[in-house]
């Protein structure tokens, strides 16, 4: 089974050359170089330039690389796409999507990027997530969504509330879709960085819901992000006895077992095996 952490997904704006420098000595799983909410209009073709270059300088080792451009509606967005494409980044993040010919409308403009450029979708405005289903099934570049909650509260014309009630419906049906079709998915950003008690609250509420991380908007985030997302070495021990359990020959072909006193059933074995991929791979990338 093949994982690719991605615990903590960090915002860097793209026209700041100091924040894309320091991005290489972070320990985020992933790194957003961002060319639309972060940038000023004055700085988009300069943000477009230093992306383009750091993503072909390949000067972030390990780190899953993705660039997020701005709306394909925009005056910034074709040339943002075209450029993200050459660069040849993991993946490239297209925000303001509503349904399924906005996703493929998406992958037309990157048909000239390699291979292995992922497409990431933002889940961001009301149309978005009543078509999350369907958003979710299109497209054969498409790996992960991402919540913008953000733009969803203010669409919803809501409140950020500490448990994010009027986010859960949608927080929820994301979740659902992306699972459906095999996809990773990545919850929303955080605002308030001095609030650390509250952050990781909401990142253990985030991975109780399903997801796979966190975007973040702050370094200082990243380690707490990396901690809650990851399973602890409890769970990982847990994870290999039951795996061997299955293992013995006297389990061999049993749907549930007895271990610990407690029942265990195949499908805790299924979770055992991703509980151990997801740490291995961790492992490996930190290494």
């Amino acid at each position: 089974m093949t994982i690719r952490p991605r615990r903590s997904v960090l915002y860097m704006p793209g026209s700041n050359a100091r924040a894309l420098e320091k991005a290489a000595t972070l320990p985020a799983d992933a790194l957003i170089l961002d060319l639309e909410d972060a940038v000023a209009p004055e700085a988009k073709d300069l943000a477009r330039t230093q992306v383009g270059a750091a993503v072909k300088d390949r000067r972030f080792g390990k780190r899953e690389v993705i660039i997020r451009v701005n709306g394909l509606d925009t005056p910034w967005g074709h040339d943002d796409i075209v450029a993200a494409a050459a660069a040849g980044p993991d993946a490239i993040l297209v925000p303001k999507i509503n349904d399924e010919n906005d996703v493929a409308h998406a992958e037309q403009h990157i048909e000239d990027a390699p291979d292995s450029c992922a497409l990431w979708l933002m889940m961001e405005t009301p149309h978005a997530i009543f078509n999350a289903y369907s958003i979710a099934a299109t497209g054969e570049r498409l790996t992960c969504l991402v919540m913008g909650t953000n733009d969803l509260v203010k669409e919803m014309r809501a409140q950020h509330t500490p448990g994010r009630d009027a986010l859960l419906a949608s927080l929820n049906l994301t979740v659902l879709a992306a699972r459906a079709h095999g996809l990773s998915v990545i919850d929303g950003v955080f605002n308030e960085i001095a609030d650390t008690a509250g952050f990781e609250a909401v990142c253990k509420q985030g991975r109780a819901l399903g997801f796979d991380g966190k975007t973040l908007i702050h370094p200082s985030q990243v380690d707490a992000c990396n901690g809650i997302f990851a399973p602890d070495p409890v769970e990982v021990t847990r994870a290999k006895a039951i795996l061997a359990a299955f293992e013995l020959p006297e389990n061999k072909g049993k749907g549930a077992i007895s271990l610990d006193g407690r029942m265990v059933e195949l499908l805790h074995a299924e979770i055992a095996k991703q509980t151990v991929a997801l740490a291995d791979a961790i492992g490996a990338l930190e290494r």
